[in-house]
């Protein structure tokens, strides 16, 4: 099978460490990461420069990875992401991270589920009872996520293809 062309979603500041662990997998073509140099450029030309950034990287993805942190589900950018998938028909899952070590801060708290601010306005339900997280357990949070990453991605494309 070929490998899927995904986006990954997270809270820059306090969690590149970890998603650089998870981008290593090596196992899907995610988005290429951004440097903190070019997204300082990007952020200069304000929320329409982002929200075209934003828009270009994930035009030709299949799925959108929300990489959950601590603070993730507040931020701004994060949501903008989730909704541009979601009504773009992308596969969309996310994925607890506070269990992988980083270098600079060791482990975090579990975050708070960034999809349940959201309400779908065909039935009313809220996101977060359709798209799975997944929490990888304390002790082995990498391996689980390199094992299961691929299938989780196919089983988000196959939810959304079917809602």
């Amino acid at each position: 099978m070929a490998k899927r062309q995904i986006f990954y979603s997270f809270h820059y500041d306090n969690d590149v460490f970890r998603v650089q662990q998870i981008r290593n997998i090596g196992a899907l073509e995610g988005n290429e990461p951004v440097s903190i140099n070019a997204w300082e450029i990007v952020k200069r030309g304000g929320d329409t420069a982002i929200k075209r950034w934003i828009d270009e990287n994930l035009s030709y993805k299949s799925c959108l990875v929300v990489l959950i942190g601590s603070e993730t589900a507040n931020r701004k950018w994060v949501k903008y992401e989730i909704e541009k998938a979601w009504n773009d028909g992308k596969g969309v899952l996310g994925i607890y991270i506070h269990n992988l070590n980083c270098p600079r801060n060791g482990k975090c708290y579990q975050g708070s589920n960034p999809f349940q601010t959201f309400t779908m306005k065909r039935d009313g339900k809220s996101l977060a009872s359709i798209v799975k997280c997944y929490s990888p357990s304390y002790n082995n949070a990498y391996n689980e996520i390199a094992y299961n990453l691929e299938d989780w991605i196919e089983e988000a494309i196959k939810i959304r293809a079917n809602y």
